[in-house]
């Protein structure tokens, strides 16, 4: 039995969006990791004013929001990585299923 049986006359797609989104998938990663923690540094600088303890806030605030960001971005990158490979997939060859016969039928009696 030949489990890889390519279905006869099956033309392959060519590939699309899926390629190129792949292909930049690991720049936003680093992107999305990088720029956000660089401005979480950058906040320790930019950040002034009010008391100390206001200050400590409003830095722990941002750096809260520079977490959120950066794992909204890993989850993104997780997400469209994953439909990138099932379209990936869905376009390669087509394999003939094996043949089942089926102990109903529409017409009863056949």
């Amino acid at each position: 039995m030949n489990w890889f049986r390519k279905l006869p006359g099956f033309q392959q797609t060519p590939s699309g969006w899926e390629w190129r989104l792949l292909r930049l998938m690991p720049m936003v990663f680093l992107a999305g990791t990088l720029l956000p923690a660089t401005m979480a540094v950058a906040a320790r600088f930019l950040i002034v004013g009010g008391s100390a303890a206001e200050l400590a806030r409003r830095i722990q605030l941002f750096d809260f929001m520079m977490v959120g960001l950066v794992l909204f971005v890993w989850t993104l990158v997780v997400t469209v990585t994953i439909g990138c490979v099932i379209v990936w997939l869905m376009k390669g060859p087509a394999y003939v299923a094996d043949g089942f016969d089926v102990s109903h039928s529409d017409v009863p009696g056949r």
